[in-house]
């Protein structure tokens, strides 16, 4: 089991330049009029995302899981035991449509992942609930994940992991703003 990695207090080496850099100094040649530090901070979290989004996507094949597959059975392992939620609770957590979710939940229940039944307090609604094969592989496939995102983090210390994420958190907050 993974637990917290140990991370030293003392800064990390700055990064030399990255692709990011080589796409904003062509556009101060081409445009010296632009301000292109958004473009670099974006273009950063979108590169971390795609690359850590395909090593964890990686890790969970080996459990037989895509990514959004694992979302799922994350969602129902987090909602505590019983770990039974209702597909509407799970596409709303989701941000699914009912047919997304309807072909994920079709795809683990095939597995043996997942069960549906019908909802004792409701006689239109089903409830999904977590089987013990799913509850052991969603408890090894976000180990395996986790494992991935503490060895990228393993160049920051302490501290920078923590401002990374306030600073993740606030740029979060504000490109939420409608």
């Amino acid at each position: 089991m993974t637990t917290k990695a140990t991370r030293t207090t003392d800064t990390a080496k700055p990064a030399g330049k990255d692709p990011v850099d080589a796409i904003t100094a062509q556009w101060a040649e081409v445009r010296p009029d632009l301000d292109t530090a958004p473009m670099a901070v974006f273009g950063r979290v979108y590169r971390i995302a795609r690359a850590m989004g395909d090593r964890i996507e990686k890790a969970y094949d080996r459990f037989g899981i895509a990514r959004g597959e694992f979302d799922v059975l994350a969602t129902l392992r987090r909602s505590g035991e019983p770990y039974t939620l209702s597909p509407r609770q799970l596409s709303a957590t989701l941000m699914l449509t009912t047919g997304g979710m309807t072909g994920r939940l079709d795809k683990l229940e095939r597995a043996g992942l997942l069960s549906r039944s019908p909802d004792p307090h409701d006689r239109r609604g089903l409830r999904v609930t977590l089987s013990e094969r799913g509850l052991a592989i969603v408890d090894e496939a976000v180990v395996a994940g986790l494992e991935i995102q503490h060895e990228a983090l393993e160049g920051l210390s302490e501290d920078q992991v923590e401002q990374l994420q306030e600073l993740l958190r606030l740029l979060l907050a504000g490109s939420t703003r409608d």
